[in-house]
């Protein structure tokens, strides 16, 4: 019996196996890419459940979400995997080893603390809004509306607060502001501050240039800060010296202190935010059955919006929206670094996000931006004039520049934003007035 030769194998045959390789490949890196966002949500999870034990509250129905937690998980939040290095690029001043950030909380009972004087909010608040309908010209929130709204921390106030914490002795440091390496400091007049000590330049520099953004923009939901240079041999931080050297943080490096305010409570995204409603905007039926209070924290969520779009903070209501693709609950649990004092005042916490590493991983996170931002159609005319302001004059790099420099004495220090970034910013100041500009001419006749 003769045997037939084997015949080599077809080129189509060859070809179908570098497709199954292919397809092989494809599927490994999906399964990677999705272990690797398991991991971002329940290190995020677990990160703000700790956070909320420490700020000392618990989520709704009491309790805590995982009872046991080791005190440190900083090495494994989600922006330890966003932390990629950044490209060599001119800073003022730069300094590569720099240190870390602060959390927040003081006194909400402070007798300065954010009350406008010239405001009348009273017991009505908690009705029914009885004035009118709440938005006036178009897309702007009513005159009335402005005018019960708290001014938050307060110019003087602040300027007051970043005096004494720069001049007060700090005498202890303990866990209390979230990740280990963050510390809540105690001055020697009994105040407090969080001190946070961050992974890397980025973060320092998006906490303070976001705070002095802010205070551009008229926003006045951020606590106080400074920068403070951790010097064992100062005055302000030898009674410390022995907590520095056990928490192993660099001589010389610069942090970041931010007020600390107690009795805050989580905030929930409103049902007008949430992917299954058609937006915020002027003629939304639900306005009109709002109770003053309702409306005046979405007033403040409006001011909210524009300002993490303008920063490209995806650590607060992005997170969330990118979190939906696993879990469908997210918005209806508390929102990332938003607090709520007992008056109703919104408090934005941990920025350091914004801005600096914001902008340097803006591509991953721009389509979810967009979506919050398209998401509004109603603003604080204050805060549009600012906007409108910046981008007109095109010298949102200059204004900020300036207003960092003269109040900041560190500034030189730590360095402000690579050409690049400043011209990102002009650039989402200028998209955010069109956004604007595109409500006022789809409500305008209202």
């Amino acid at each position: 019996m003769l045997l037939k030769p084997v015949r080599p194998p077809s080129v189509p045959n060859l070809q179908g196996g570098r497709a199954m390789k292919a397809f092989w490949a494809n599927l490994f890196a999906l399964l990677f890419l999705s272990a690797l966002a398991s991991v971002f949500y329940v290190w995020s999870a677990l990160e703000n459940s700790l956070e909320r034990q420490k700020r000392g509250f618990s989520p709704p129905g009491g309790g805590s979400f995982h009872p046991g937690l080791p005190e440190d998980l900083s090495a494994k939040t989600f922006r330890v995997l966003l932390a990629v290095p950044a490209a060599q690029r001119p800073h003022l001043g730069s300094r590569l080893g720099v240190h870390n950030l602060t959390d927040q909380d003081v006194s909400v009972g402070n007798r300065d603390y954010h009350l406008n004087r010239d405001n009348k909010r009273s017991g009505q608040q908690g009705g029914p809004v009885k004035l009118g309908f709440p938005v006036e010209d178009g897309v702007f929130w009513s005159e009335r509306m402005e005018e019960l709204l708290p001014v938050g921390f307060k110019e003087e106030y602040s300027r007051a607060w970043q005096a004494r914490a720069r001049a007060e002795r700090i005498v202890k440091l303990e866990p209390g502001c979230g990740r280990v390496s963050n510390q809540l400091a105690t001055f020697a007049d009994g105040t407090k501050a969080c001190v946070r000590y961050g992974i890397n330049a980025d973060q320092v520099q998006g906490e303070a240039l976001t705070y002095y953004l802010a205070n551009l923009l008229g926003i006045t939901n951020l606590p106080p800060l400074i920068l403070s240079q951790v010097n064992t041999d100062s005055e302000q931080w030898s009674s410390v010296r022995a907590r520095i050297g056990s928490l192993q943080w660099s001589d010389r490096a610069v942090v970041s202190l931010t007020e600390w305010v107690s009795n805050l409570t989580g905030v929930v995204t409103p049902a007008p935010l949430r992917q299954e409603s058609s937006g915020l905007h002027p003629v939304l039926e639900e306005l009109w059955n709002k109770t003053t209070s309702e409306l005046l924290e979405l007033m403040q969520w409006t001011d909210l919006i524009m300002f993490d779009y303008l920063t490209a903070n995806f650590d607060r209501l992005v997170s969330n929206l990118f979190s939906l693709q696993w879990d469908s609950h997210v918005m209806e649990r508390d929102t990332n670094n938003l607090l709520k004092t007992p008056r109703g005042d919104l408090v934005f916490i941990d920025n350091e996000a914004g801005l600096v590493h914001g902008f340097r991983v803006l591509n991953m996170w721009e389509k979810y931006h967009s979506t919050v931002l398209n998401s509004v159609c109603v603003f604080r005319k204050r805060t549009t004039q600012r906007v409108e302001e910046l981008h007109s004059r095109r010298d949102s790099r200059k204004k900020l520049l300036e207003l960092y420099r003269d109040s900041e004495p560190l500034s030189l220090e730590l360095g402000f934003l690579s050409d690049e970034h400043a011209g990102v910013l002009q650039d989402r100041i200028d998209r955010l007035y069109k956004h604007i500009l595109h409500c006022k001419g789809r409500y305008a006749q209202l």
